[in-house]
């Protein structure tokens, strides 16, 4: 793979939005040495939350998977914003992907390879990554997932 990882994502259709701005007392990224650690961020599209509501009743797993995508196309905004460019990326080190779901459901981690998918297609081998996948009652705006990461970064 010689394309650069923005190169990768615009062949997978992919433009990096402005990231997002906090919307409470937090920051969206964080760097410490050569760790570089993202807020959770939501499945934000064109500036609107593209899925909302509990996985397995309101939101179904294909839905669930591609805001999982969004969640991961926004990390990568928030990476993008903090380093200047994403080739200062090492490795994707961790993923939490956060499912809010209704009771009976245990397809997280199904959801979560939305996001997953995504990193590996964009990132190559330095996308491959430890993860959990959570679920939860509820998340913020109602969102039906949200994703944070840590990457080791140059």
């Amino acid at each position: 793979m010689n394309e650069t990882i923005e190169q990768r994502l615009a062949q997978l259709g992919v433009e990096l939005p402005t990231p997002v701005k906090a919307v409470a007392s937090y920051v969206p990224v964080v760097r410490t040495g050569s760790t570089l650690v993202t807020s959770g961020q939501l499945p934000l599209k064109d500036g609107q939350l593209m899925a909302r509501g509990l996985l397995g009743s309101e939101v179904d797993v294909a839905q669930g998977q591609l805001a999982a995508k969004w969640c991961a196309v926004n990390v990568l905004a928030q990476a993008k914003a903090a380093l200047g460019e994403l080739e200062r990326i090492q490795r994707l080190v961790k993923i939490t992907v956060f499912v809010a779901t209704g009771p009976g459901f245990f397809e997280q981690h199904v959801v979560a390879n939305g996001a997953s998918d995504l990193f590996v297609a964009a990132l190559g081998a330095k996308g491959q990554h430890a993860r959990s996948a959570v679920g939860v009652a509820a998340l913020p705006m109602n969102a039906a997932v949200e994703v944070e990461a840590t990457f080791e970064v140059a």
